[in-house]
């Protein structure tokens, strides 16, 4: 295999493998640990997914350690599972696809040295998988999407819209300059005592809310661009609970709730907006895609549904399952990576921070 000096990779021969090509994903980037084997005819094999809610509910967030350790403890039985569903050994792989970043390190290193210990053993290709570049490619693996198509990538710890062209080949349009969307649900949960994870929870209540009763701003609604701004979101939303002068009553929670969810949305909307303007002035882009945990939010499939018609595009969402971290994702862009004859070499380092556009402005939130 020759070195591929610029981006860090082997280049495998290409086509070097007999259909189907079966590829094991690892992802233990925060705190799902998950396995799962995808053959390049779109096949999910088998997959498993462990959550650790559990463990980080008393701490209404993620512990870096806590999840380190779930992963060091639980991730060697997940991939025996798998294994055992689909009746396959090692050497029936074609590659070992684990989330290389970004992400928790200590969870990404348990990931990419599980990995690499397979491949080693094994004697197969291993690939060091771009966790985000997992959620981009989720919807060729679901519904085959043509590239070029348009991305919105939002979840708790990433919002950003881009222009996926390949594999690879990223160009961002657009990302939040302060909070992401995840976050700012994880937040105004929290303010309104709704518990954690914050989205679900947050959609929950909004269900039984008016949304229109108490008014929230829409940050960065109508200016020109694609970046998003959440944290006056979030400092109105504290304002408003302040007004009330002690324990808001349940209805008032709810209709704070979904005005919270709704201008979220409405300001997703937007930027998603222009971002399709800004695709198209540079490729005739196939679909709007939207990935990530917060893909999973109805209201908010509903409003991209519009913003994808009225740009004359079919609006792409995969499967709530699919939206949130997991193994088949990494698995399938390892498939499309080893399609290349991408591979990595046992050297690769976990990365903590691990940009799709590494040519994008400087000091903004990926």
């Amino acid at each position: 295999m020759t070195k591929g000096k610029s981006s860090g990779f082997d280049r495998a021969p290409q086509c070097a493998y007999l259909r189907p090509m079966i590829l094991l994903g690892i992802e233990t980037s925060c705190d799902e640990t998950a396995a799962a084997l995808v053959a390049d005819d779109r096949r999910v094999l088998a997959e498993a997914v462990l959550s650790q809610l559990a463990e980080h509910q008393p701490y209404g967030g993620v512990v870096p350690e806590i999840a380190a350790r779930s992963h060091l403890d639980h991730l060697d039985t997940l991939i025996r599972r798998v294994m055992a569903e689909a009746h396959l050994g090692f050497s029936d792989l074609a590659g070992i696809a684990a989330t290389g970043g970004p992400g928790l390190i200590g969870g990404v290193m348990v990931g990419v040295m599980t990995g690499k210990a397979i491949a080693a053993v094994a004697e197969r290709p291993f690939l060091a998988v771009n966790h985000l570049e997992g959620h981009a490619l989720t919807a060729r693996l679901t519904h085959d999407v043509r590239f070029p198509f348009l991305l919105l990538l939002v979840s708790g710890g990433h919002c950003q819209l881009l222009l996926v062209s390949g594999v690879g080949r990223y160009r961002r349009l657009g990302t939040t300059i302060d909070d992401t969307a995840g976050e700012a649900f994880d937040k105004a949960a929290k303010l309104l005592g709704l518990g954690y994870p914050g989205g679900p929870a947050l959609e929950r209540a909004a269900a039984g809310g008016d949304d229109a009763r108490i008014p929230l701003p829409r940050p960065m609604l109508g200016r020109p661009g694609a970046d998003f701004s959440f944290s006056g979101l979030k400092t109105a939303l504290r304002h408003r609970l302040a007004e009330m002068k002690g324990e808001a009553p349940p209805q008032a929670i709810a209709d704070l709730a979904a005005a919270f969810q709704q201008a979220v949305i409405d300001c997703l909307a937007d930027r998603t907006a222009n971002a399709l303007e800004m695709a198209k002035d540079a490729a005739p882009v196939t679909a709007l895609v939207v990935a990530g945990g917060v893909a999973a939010n109805a209201g908010l499939r509903r409003r991209l549904e519009q913003v994808a018609s009225a740009g004359g595009l079919p609006l792409v969402a995969p499967p709530a399952r699919y939206c949130t971290d997991n193994a088949a994702m990494i698995a399938w862009a390892g498939v499309e990576r080893l399609r290349l004859g991408l591979t990595d070499r046992m050297d690769f380092a976990p990365r903590p921070r691990w940009p799709l556009d590494p040519t994008a402005k400087p000091g903004a939130r990926a």
